[in-house]
């Protein structure tokens, strides 16, 4: 490019100069040449510290990425026939994924003649929609995804809030003495959280 429109370091309309002119004027002020609009006619190019300017650039990038809201959205999937058992196992993989601040993608699977009755599906649906209301809301209703009926929860301001130490406490202690009034101690906790890598579960 023989020629640019030449910007100075303050924004200032310097004129359109020789490349090489351009160039003296900007390390006479111990400056860069960063050409800023290459499809103008002709280019433009302003003066300034380049260094300064690209740092200046990934910091802004930074600070974009940080206020980004990454959205998590897991997926648990059940059979309309779901046991008991299976069905309080997989409420608390909800519980847990939206105490993570995570939404949850709930799909219940029709096969064969099940499709027939999708009012089964959705009252599944409706059911563990109540049972975690208190960290979870329906962001979207169920509706009917193929064979599958397909329902989205998303986190309250309550999930991953971590209730008072004393309450807990106080169920702890209500826990021990149930066990000592049936002369059984409390069943331990069963471990049923799938491994940390998992995303989609299935009943």
């Amino acid at each position: 490019m023989p020629r640019v429109r030449l910007v100075g370091e303050d924004g200032e309309q310097i004129g359109i100069k020789d490349t090489k002119e351009a160039l003296e004027y900007a390390y006479s002020r111990n400056l860069d040449l960063v050409e800023v609009a290459a499809n103008a006619d002709p280019p433009v190019a302003r003066v300034m510290d380049y260094g300064k300017w690209r740092y200046e650039q990934e910091q802004r990038a930074k600070q974009a990425r940080k206020h980004q809201s990454t959205i998590n959205v897991k997926e648990i999937k059940l059979r309309p026939k779901i046991g008991v058992h299976d069905y309080e196992t997989k409420k608390g993989h909800v519980v847990r994924f939206l105490n993570q601040r995570a939404k949850v993608k709930v799909t219940i699977m029709f096969r064969g003649r099940e499709n027939l009755h999708p009012e089964r599906g959705r009252m599944l649906l409706d059911r563990l929609a109540q049972d975690v209301k208190e960290i979870g809301q329906v962001e979207q209703q169920p509706t009917l995804d193929g064979r599958n009926m397909v329902m989205l929860l998303g986190p309250t301001k309550n999930a991953g809030v971590k209730r008072d130490a004393e309450d807990e406490d106080r169920e702890r202690g209500e826990e021990a003495v149930q066990g000592d009034r049936s002369g059984k101690a409390p069943a331990p906790a069963r471990n049923e959280e799938p491994q940390p890598h998992e995303e989609v579960v299935e009943a």
